[in-house]
């Protein structure tokens, strides 16, 4: 008769830890000191990626320097400096046809206007050419003084003749209309060309108003062989820039330094302005 054994039963009593440390496999790897190096299986960014990318910002770089360089012009242009052309002979022989100024719109926010100043004003009142835009003529009178002419054509303030070293021998020689004795009233100034004979000015429309000045004329820019200051008057030849300095019939060009519009009026003279 065969007999089996059954199965003991589980325990239920806990088995103690052992004290007996555990010998280290073979098989364990040791603790390495060496950098792992980046893995060479890394995705590079796509070079045709970069180069659009790159593309794109050299455009938008391109756009900011276009749009500051755009803001500096615009400011300078409307608060520090302006340019014009002369196409007139009113100022010769200082300015002449084609001669190129730079204004500048600040000087009179630091100073006052001092006599002998060439400055840009926009067309007065009393100017009957309404398609004029700007005009450049040297101050003469200033705010408050009373101003006049002797029969030889010297400028007298306040009775007394004053020095125009700006003027040539030509002008000296052909004064022009007189001009009528007249107090200057406050805020304006009394405006006259270079060129007296050929030159509208104070004498027809009356003093300017301060209010119109533009800005002082501190350079002649163009053309190369004529750069510089406007201190003073210029060259005194009978002839510069295609102005004649002396009385003639010839056709002349207007009084303006807008240089927009070509027209132009004969030699004759409008009545001389009278102070009301």
């Amino acid at each position: 008769m065969t007999t089996t054994e059954e199965p003991s039963a589980p325990s239920d009593e806990p088995v103690p830890p052992s004290d007996e440390p555990v010998p280290p496999s073979d098989d364990a790897v040791p603790p390495s000191d060496e950098a792992v190096p980046p893995s060479d299986e890394a995705v590079p960014p796509s070079d045709e990626a970069s180069r659009a990318r790159r593309h794109r910002n050299s455009w938008v770089d391109l756009v900011i320097v276009v749009v500051l360089a755009l803001a500096l012009a615009f400011t300078l242009r409307a608060f520090v400096v302006q340019t014009f052309y002369i196409p007139s002979c009113s100022m010769a022989p200082t300015l002449g046809i084609g001669d190129r100024i730079a204004v500048d719109k600040l000087s009179y926010d630091f100073h006052a206007v001092h006599r002998g100043d060439v400055v840009v004003f926009a067309v007065p009142p009393g100017e009957p050419d309404k398609s004029l835009q700007h005009l450049v003529k040297r101050v003469i009178g200033l705010p408050g003084e009373t101003i006049a002419s002797t029969a030889d054509g010297a400028v007298t303030i306040d009775g007394k003749p004053i020095a125009q070293p700006w003027l040539t021998s030509e002008a000296r020689a052909n004064p022009g209309q007189a001009i009528t004795p007249q107090r200057i009233p406050a805020g304006h100034y009394f405006v006259m060309g270079d060129n007296r004979w050929d030159s509208q000015d104070s004498r027809y429309f009356g003093p300017i108003a301060g209010s119109l000045i533009v800005g002082q004329a501190d350079l002649r820019i163009w053309p190369l062989d004529r750069i510089g200051t406007l201190a003073g008057g210029g060259p005194s030849p009978a002839f510069v820039a295609g102005c004649s300095l002396v009385p003639s019939s010839q056709i002349q060009q207007p009084m303006s330094v807008s240089g927009h519009t070509s027209f132009r009026r004969t030699s004759s003279r409008r009545v001389p302005w009278s102070p009301p």
